[in-house]
């Protein structure tokens, strides 16, 4: 791969996703030309034009910059998502141009950095965002690529001139973090994902199992009781244990109530008493638990920790209070995988154990709903009611047979359902009625979210 000093430009075939957008801002706060297709404008794409990203939503050869028609000085990065026989990433292809994978050069950026990676089905967002606040705000610091939007600090890229630590969301689709050389890894979960690309689910695992075996000699694996994944690490590598209440690392204490919660801290050689969480979620207890335990492994202070903690905002679609009123709230939600939607659902359930609570779900990926549909109804069933759209595309052309009916003929009797279109939600929350309402999904329903808090707060 080229010398990042030898590159002059990057040019990015699927400009608008999380993942890419920080590597766009790492690439532009080395003041390279960056340039790059997208094929929807969004409120990320729009951030990152204004951060001086040149961006485009046609797929048209002929609207790539000149600047990055040179293949000597340009670097292309291309995220697994885009089809194979895209025009732009075809021409690049066959021009010689040097063409990565997002996961290749996220790779090559952080080897010579000492990785802290969290790796997982879920949970690895908020617990990869978590670690970077403890060290960022810490005497440590860090630089971080994450897979979300920090509340804490507007982005999703840090960067530290004198930290040898990088935060790295290690993601498992496509295998993409096996391209990673982790310091210390967390792994959060393994329950079945991404059967499209694996097959099976002990092919799935396999692939878990081959990334704890690229963790450095002298480094930790963190890995939550219980798992099916039988880790396969190198010589030299500690493996802890963690859980909110079991492990080596975890909770006790627990205080939950009046919107707040405290907890202690327990490791083999750390207590720390009272701390406060900053979003009290009952599941950041356990994400919490992750990401002080390699904070504490790397040096961060017992104050330093009980103050990150508790100035931690959290990140944007997880978990996130859109509105909050005496009558009415709205949440945000990433969660796009049955174990996901059921700790949603057990976590707001906690905190509005007396109030009706309405899920919105857009499907994500017809595979997905074809390979988890009764999962997606057990879980939805634990709401009072379901309101369901159609599927999320994204990179899937549809599969006969597999739509969001799957789902909807399985909730649990008695339970309120409705089945629409995206664009009916609105309507349909303007009839009223509701009270505590969570948008779940991680497909473009978001979007709508303005829309949603004016049909909510409407005088009727």
């Amino acid at each position: 791969m080229k010398k990042i000093e030898d590159i002059k430009a990057v040019y990015f075939v699927g400009a608008g996703g999380i993942g890419m957008s920080a590597l766009i801002r790492y690439f532009l706060s080395k003041d390279k030309v960056v340039a790059g297709y997208d094929r929807t404008p969004s409120e990320l794409t729009q951030r990152l034009i204004e951060e001086g990203a040149l961006i485009h939503y046609e797929e048209d050869v002929k609207l790539i910059p000149s600047i990055c028609q040179d293949k000597e000085t340009t670097l292309v990065v291309y995220t697994p998502a885009i089809p194979k026989d895209h025009a732009e990433l075809c021409y690049f292809n066959n021009e010689g141009f040097e063409v990565k994978k997002r996961s290749q050069v996220l790779g090559m950026i952080t080897h010579d950095s000492k990785g802290l990676c969290v790796a997982g089905t879920h949970g690895k967002t908020t617990t990869s965002t978590m670690l970077a606040h403890l060290l960022y705000q810490s005497h440590i610091g860090c630089t971080a690529f994450l897979g979300g939007i920090s509340k804490n600090y507007g982005t999703n890229l840090l960067l530290s001139a004198t930290s040898p630590f990088t935060v790295i969301e290690a993601d498992e689709f496509d295998r993409s973090f096996h391209w990673l050389s982790p310091f210390m890894s967390v792994v959060t979960a393994t329950d079945p994902d991404h059967l499209d690309i694996y097959g099976t689910y002990e092919a799935y695992l396999e692939s878990f199992r081959h990334y704890t075996s690229l963790i450095q000699p002298g480094g930790v694996l963190l890995v939550h009781t219980g798992l099916a994944l039988k880790p396969n690490v190198q010589e030299g590598v500690k493996t802890y244990t963690y859980a909110r209440s079991e492990g080596d690392f975890h909770a006790s204490n627990e205080r939950i109530g009046n919107g707040e919660i405290f907890i202690d801290f327990i490791g083999p050689d750390v207590e720390i008493k009272d701390i406060q969480l900053g979003v009290p979620m009952s599941i950041n207890i356990e994400n919490g638990v992750a990401a002080m335990a390699l904070a504490h492994l790397n040096g961060v202070t017992e104050e330093e920790i009980r103050k990150g903690m508790k100035s931690f905002a959290g990140v944007d679609r997880r978990f996130d209070f859109k509105l909050k009123t005496d009558k009415i709230v709205l949440l945000s939600d990433y969660a796009h995988h049955p174990a996901e939607i059921a700790s949603s659902a057990k976590s707001i359930r906690e905190l509005y154990a007396d109030r009706k609570i309405t899920a919105v779900f857009q499907p994500h990926l017809y595979t997905r709903t074809r390979d988890l549909y009764k999962e997606f109804a057990q879980a939805l069933s634990l709401f009072d009611e379901v309101i369901l759209t159609d599927i999320y595309p994204a990179r899937e052309q549809p599969i006969p047979g597999v739509t969001s009916e799957l789902i909807y003929d399985l909730l649990r009797p008695g339970i309120e359902k409705t089945l629409c279109k995206k664009d009916e939600v609105a309507n349909l929350l303007a009839q009223g009625g509701r009270q505590v309402v969570i948008i779940l999904g991680a497909g473009d329903l978001d979007n709508q979210i303005p829309e949603f808090i004016k049909q909510l707060t409407a005088e009727r």
